[in-house]
């Protein structure tokens, strides 16, 4: 039941979606790049929410952390100080990562759109009526074969997911007096800067390079995104 609703509501729009534009263009990498151009548009609202609330966090910081010193020996009125320092500011701690959530059924769905895209066998029962493909499917892109894995797409998609990392990491704007040591959430940070990446290399490794060109046009515009949302917001 819950495969079906999740094919009905996901998986078989955005499969015919990335056929009808394959069709209108003639290239399965530029099919690909304006599916998640499509994509990005549609959860640009939860994106901005996510971004607003990360730059919310990086506002309160020094005063989160004022109130950690000034409370740190009562956990309950560092408790009751702090939800009336998100309330006095407007700001909902969940607000950034309810979006991300909501988000992880469309990486799913997109992940098995791209992993069966270029079996006709497989993807034709699940084409709409007025979709209509007969000839197999040309998986080249500026020479990679899409429907295999590429080696130098997963170092690219690494590079840009490193450069979004750095991008999008939480900068404590309170000054460090000398001596003092790192907060945990600052050295957590640090470390995914640089553990993401590699998750992401040792994913796209092995995986159709239809993929690593998604991830890398997805990030791009994360990029774009979160450049534009802290500029005007």
């Amino acid at each position: 039941m819950i495969v079906e609703i999740f094919n009905a509501l996901l998986y078989q729009p955005m499969l015919n979606a990335l056929i009808l534009i394959y069709i209108g263009v003639g290239s399965f990498g530029l099919a690909v790049i304006i599916l998640t151009l499509f994509i990005k548009a549609l959860t640009h609202p939860m994106n901005k929410k996510a971004i607003e609330s990360q730059k919310k966090i990086a506002e309160l910081q020094p005063k989160i952390k004022e109130l950690q010193e000034k409370y740190k020996d009562d956990k309950e009125r560092m408790s009751i100080e702090m939800l009336s320092l998100w309330k006095l500011h407007k700001f909902n701690p969940f607000a950034g990562i309810l979006p991300l959530f909501v988000q992880i059924p469309v990486v799913i769905a997109l992940y098995w759109v791209f992993m069966n895209g270029f079996d006709l066998e497989k993807i034709k029962p699940m084409l709409y009526s007025f979709v209509t493909i007969t000839d197999p499917i040309n998986s080249l892109f500026l020479m990679i074969d899409l429907s295999k894995a590429s080696i130098p797409l997963a170092f690219v998609a690494a590079i840009v997911q490193y450069y979004q990392a750095r991008s999008m990491s939480i900068k404590n704007a309170s000054k460090k007096k000398e001596g003092e040591e790192p907060e945990v959430a600052e050295i957590v940070q640090k470390q995914m800067t640089y553990v993401v990446p590699a998750i992401t290399l040792a994913v796209l490794w092995t995986l159709p390079s239809a993929i690593g060109l998604y991830w890398i046009t997805s990030s791009v515009i994360t990029i774009i995104e979160q450049k534009i949302v802290m500029k005007n917001s």
